[in-house]
């Protein structure tokens, strides 16, 4: 992959020379896509470099699919799939999680924030209910829907890339009969609209205060739980649990005037995709963090694990999940321990889930 191919591509759409090119992201990123502004005296964009071919083919058809429906989503300008490049719109430099941050002051959120949080949980239902009716799912990748397997890929996520490697002791045959419990309990859920996957802050983009939304190639066909789940949730945006409630009852407003609402068979199954958000969310940071050494990634575990503690001190789920939640097991200790490598100065919270 080569930034010549995003510069070729530049010039074929814009008519002019990519003067200025900086990379993005960096070790900032969570995958492997590399990330470049290319910019002349009046035109920039974002340059794609990535070399799973699927995954950029579903990130080009959603997002021209999204943008027939009207949604906020970016233009995409040029393609060259057969070198892992695409060029697309610049929608600049403020995620809503950087917003957030500049306009808090700990539990206090800044009200123009908690309008622009409002103006995007209003907008998801169009993404998974409007924009869902006819999208193309073949196209999504790894999986067309959030099916057993994706699950079982998220659980284990968990499992091996958080509990193992942070030292949690766990029983793994009672932790894998929780699993499957919980699996059965989350299918049954209605799973016939889009699910983004990863909707939560830093894929918010802000432009003169209105949302734009990317990075949402892993889509496919799951609940509407998971999406909201995924927001309210999103560990380094420590969202106090008011707004969180006021944040899902706007959804849910929303929602109603897309599809037949039952708001209690809706809840009846939100906390359990919370949960399963919250624990692949720490599969995540264990496996960027203790794993491929992005110390900034283990940031977020405290985060997680106190969304973890609140969600066992005021919710039960109408299924049994002994090894996860029997207090009987669950001391829930926790404990400074030091990354795995020694030349790094950072410790981070760990504790028992059970």
């Amino acid at each position: 992959m080569s930034i010549d191919v995003l510069k070729k591509l530049f010039e074929e759409h814009f008519h002019a020379q990519a003067e200025r090119i900086l990379p993005l992201q960096g070790e900032l990123g969570g995958s492997g896509r590399k990330i470049i502004r290319l910019s002349s005296e009046k035109h920039r964009a974002i340059g794609i470099l990535y070399n799973v071919r699927e995954e950029n083919v579903a990130f080009l058809e959603f997002s021209k699919h999204f943008r027939r429906h009207g949604l906020p989503v970016p233009e995409i300008y040029a393609e060259d799939l057969d070198h892992g490049a695409y060029l697309e719109e610049d929608l600049g430099d403020t995620t809503l999680f950087e917003f957030l941050s500049k306009n808090r002051s700990g539990e206090t959120i800044a009200p123009e924030v908690i309008e622009t949080y409002r103006k995007v949980v209003a907008i998801l239902p169009r993404f998974q209910v409007e924009a869902g009716r006819d999208l193309n799912y073949s196209v999504c990748y790894p999986n067309p829907s959030f099916d057993r397997q994706s699950i079982a890929w998220d659980l284990n996520y968990f499992k091996y890339y958080f509990l193992r490697l942070a030292g949690v002791p766990f029983n793994e045959q009672a932790l894998e009969d929780d699993f499957s419990r919980l699996t059965d309990f989350l299918l049954a859920a209605p799973r016939d609209y889009f699910l983004y996957r990863d909707f939560q802050s830093r894929n918010i983009m802000l432009r003169n205060g209105d949302p734009f939304f990317v990075d949402y190639q892993g889509g496919r066909k799951g609940a509407l739980q998971y999406d909201i789940a995924s927001l309210l949730y999103d560990a380094k945006a420590d969202l106090p649990p008011e707004l969180r409630q006021q944040l899902l009852d706007h959804y849910l407003d929303t929602l109603a005037g897309f599809i037949s609402l039952d708001r209690e068979a809706f809840l009846r199954h939100y906390y359990a995709y919370v949960y399963i958000r919250i624990m692949q969310a720490l599969g995540a940071y264990g496996f960027r963090g203790f794993f491929e050494r992005k110390v900034h990634f283990l940031q977020s575990v405290p985060y997680a694990l106190k969304n973890l503690r609140w969600l066992l001190h005021h919710v039960r789920l109408p299924i049994p999940l002994p090894a996860l939640m029997d207090p009987t097991v669950r001391s829930f200790t926790i404990a400074v321990a030091p990354l795995p490598w020694p030349s790094v100065g950072v410790i981070v919270i760990v504790g028992r889930l059970v």
